[in-house]
């Protein structure tokens, strides 16, 4: 091994480490996809499918209802987009109306919605306009309001929360230059004072939602003496505290996301959020609530999708009739419905189950993921099916008489949505190491390098008696006929969840055998069985929730579009289930080396290419987070 390898293999353990010690270590709490990755379908963790809590309240229809005569009446989001600005007397009424309080307890002067209530909402905002949507969700599903409700004591809460549920915008600053979904190379610090006191903080963060306009914000700094991180309450005014640079985006125009340096900054040691050393911990439990916002976004972003769709769909003429009737079309707009309900499927119940009390890190992750990235094949559908016109932006066909259909600009602001609070990948390595969790406790000493012969060979006897009762029971049980007659005409899908569900634990498994301690780096092996446990997730809650509202008579053709979306799942799962051991991926990887190693550079001939020298002024690695 090289002087270089051995460094990126220093630091690459180095960043494992951090990760794994940031973790949550235990499982107190129930989860429906950690049973569906040891291959148990535990059905009564999702059906009867979970009302949702507090939708029914007089109180929260009235302010949903506000909120929407708002969106209508005042808030122009293509001037927003063109413009770049939320205007601040959109901001004023919003903080009037109690829009930055939502999650914030009434004792603290905010709203006190459940989170299935402020999802509601956010669906709602974001149906119509996403750059409000990531100022309203930065500020309370990852800025001060939600860790400091988790982590945050009385003081803090009596200080802070009535600020910013009165419309005081606070914001999350982790990212660095280099620093991304990797924490190992925090480079901003803290040290304390001489008299110790205070915290000097110094440092420079990255693409800081609500930054450039934050009052208060949460950082992530790591102590000089021992390297912890820590987090911390900083007040935006206080001396030494800077924007440097708005940064500006494909999308989302007027998301206030901006690089802040700290020098010298005089922090009180009251303002230590949670313990010293658990900066990590908080802010990955902050994501894992927080992370539910943006499926529940995505979910109103692809309702509207769907509307322009439909209507578009019925006008449009071509060839004699309705495009609509055309088969091509047809299908997107019956995929897209069908993926619309599972999307929503999804996220309700995984919000529920947050309201429970559940331990949702793996159904947060998993939700973020799917919804983000059907949410943005839904927008490249409408594109396609609205054509030139999808393209075209919303000023424009106005400008010529037309419906401003806002395809463009939405598809332009649904496409960080897969990036943000951790990118897909990310969320996929995430999901993966959780869904291993039960047997690197189990049998991870076999695979771990520092471990002795004598450590491996003493392990044996508790490995094999887990392993003499589980796996067998993992092929044992019945997914056919007649079980699970309460579902109906959906029962043969749930009975494929149950078989499948017992053959992605066996394939975890196998997995493990196979490549032991190399098990880490076989991502395309990992990322389809996160792919396979995610089209799990979303049959069975779309197969629960659609029984549910079958029996409840609010829909007649709710299991018909149910069908429809299961039918698509299980091809897609099957697929997933081939490539696990049929794959390139071994030749993928290899050829991709090669062209990092400048070994394919032909292929690039014929170009302009990059200014001489402007490739040397990226930053690696790059970060895939943005808050």
């Amino acid at each position: 091994m090289s002087s270089q390898e051995q460094s990126e293999y220093s630091s690459e353990e180095q960043s494992r480490k951090v990760a794994e010690e940031s973790r949550e270590s235990t499982w107190e709490n129930p989860s429906f996809l950690r049973e569906i990755f040891l291959g148990k379908l535990d059905l009564k963790l999702i059906h009867p499918y979970p009302d949702p809590k507090g939708m029914d309240r007089p109180e929260f229809y009235e302010f949903y209802n506000q909120i929407k005569d708002f969106l209508i009446k005042k808030v122009d989001s293509d001037e927003i987009d063109r413009t770049g600005k939320v205007p601040k007397e959109v901001i004023a009424e919003l903080a009037q109306l109690g829009a930055f309080g939502m999650k914030i307890s009434k004792e603290y002067g905010g709203l006190g919605l459940s989170q299935a209530e402020y999802n509601q909402v956010m669906k709602l905002i974001t149906s119509q306009d996403g750059s409000i949507t990531a100022l309203l969700s930065a500020h309370q599903s990852i800025g001060v309001p939600q860790p400091l409700k988790l982590f945050g004591n009385e003081e803090q809460k009596k200080k802070y929360l009535p600020r910013v549920a009165k419309g005081e915008v606070s914001a999350f600053a982790l990212t660095e230059a280099t620093v991304g979904s990797d924490p190992a190379n925090l480079k901003t610090h803290i040290r304390e004072s001489e008299d110790g006191s205070e915290y000097i903080l110094n440092g420079e963060k990255l693409w800081t939602t609500n930054g450039t306009i934050a009052d208060v914000i949460v950082v992530m700094a790591r102590h000089e003496e021992d390297s912890a991180i820590s987090a911390l309450i900083v007040d935006a005014d206080w001396d030494g505290v800077e924007v440097q640079h708005r940064c500006h985006f494909m999308g989302l125009n007027a998301i206030e996301n901006g690089v802040i340096t700290f020098k010298d900054v005089h922090i009180p040691k009251e303002s230590l959020l949670g313990e010293r050393g658990k900066g990590l911990k908080i802010a990955l439990t902050t994501l894992n609530t927080g992370r539910l916002t943006l499926p529940a976004s995505s979910v109103g972003a692809a309702k509207a999708c769907l509307e322009i769709s439909r209507r578009w769909a019925n006008n449009r003429v071509q060839w004699g009739q309705p495009v609509g009737k055309h088969e091509a079309i047809a299908h997107k707009i019956s995929d897209m419905a069908a993926q619309i309900f599972a999307m929503e499927s999804v996220i309700d119940l995984a919000t529920a189950m947050a309201d429970k009390g559940y331990d949702i890190r793996l159904e947060a992750a998993i939700a973020k993921m799917y919804n983000t990235e059907a949410g943005w094949r839904i927008a490249d559908d409408t594109m396609q099916i609205r054509g030139g016109r999808g393209y075209e932006t919303a000023d424009s066909l106005r400008e010529r008489g037309e419906v401003g259909a806002p395809v463009e600009r939405m598809m332009r602001d649904s496409r960080i949505n897969t990036i943000f609070e951790g990118s897909s990948e990310i969320m996929r390595l995430f999901i993966a190491r959780e869904a291993v969790d039960k047997h690197l406790e189990v049998a991870g000493s076999l695979i771990e390098k520092d471990k002795s012969i004598a450590e491996k060979m003493a392990a044996l006897p508790k490995i094999g008696s887990f392993y003499a009762s589980w796996y067998p029971s993992r092929w044992l049980g019945w997914g056919h006929w007649p079980n699970y007659d309460e579902f109906g005409k959906l029962n043969k899908h749930m009975r494929f969840v149950d078989r499948s569900t017992r053959k992605v634990a066996r394939e975890v498994f196998h997995g493990m055998v196979v490549y032991q301690g190399k098990m880490q780096y076989k991502q395309g092996f990992l990322f389809r069985i996160v792919d396979i446990g995610a089209e799990l997730f979303a049959m069975a809650a779309t197969i629960s929730r659609a029984t549910k509202m079958a029996k409840e008579g609010n829909q007649d053709n709710v299991i018909e579009i149910a069908d429809l979306f299961c039918r698509n799942a299980r091809r897609r799962i099957e697929q997933h289930f081939q490539a696990l051991w049929h794959n390139d991926d071994s030749k993928k990887y290899h050829i991709a080396r090669d062209i990092l190693e400048n070994k394919y550079t032909w292929l690039e001939e014929g170009i302009v290419g990059v200014t001489p020298g402007d490739e040397d002024k990226s930053l690696a690695p790059q970060s895939m987070t943005m808050e």
